[in-house]
């Protein structure tokens, strides 16, 4: 077999098991995070979850596939790991960004939200006070 076909088949597995398990990761915390900001609606939070999920597959392994071609033909094991390190390194950053970026809007809606409800005061006002009369 082909060096070049087995740095392409070391990505791809490696790639595709790190998207997988960065997906997952944030689901799986990302529920409880998605809870809090939308005030405790879990039906909602589980859709937005998976949405976020499907969102982040297509994203990563879509950049994963078309990263994959190589201009370069691998001649030796040392070209197989230099060709692997600079692609998965590449990967790695792609899906760290992609974090990033959804921590950064869930944070900016979570935030939002919280300000909406400080501004609604905890117990409705009872009485109504006439402004002094000088004002």
């Amino acid at each position: 077999m082909d060096r070049t076909v087995i740095a392409y088949v070391i990505y791809l597995v490696v790639s595709i098991a790190l998207t997988v398990w960065v997906a997952r990761t944030l689901s799986r915390n990302g529920r409880i995070f998605l809870a809090d900001v939308l005030r405790g609606n879990e039906q909602l939070a589980d859709a937005v979850n998976h949405l976020l999920v499907v969102g982040f597959y297509l994203v990563n392994l879509g950049f994963v596939a078309l990263y994959l071609s190589d201009d370069d033909t691998v001649v030796d094991a040392r070209g197989v790991f230099e060709a692997l390190s600079t692609k998965l390194g590449v990967v790695l950053l792609v899906l760290g960004v992609m974090h990033l970026g959804n921590v950064y809007v869930l944070n900016k809606i979570r935030r939002r939200g919280a300000m909406e409800r400080e501004q609604v005061p905890p117990v409705a006002p009872q009485n109504w006070v006439a402004p002094p009369a000088g004002a």
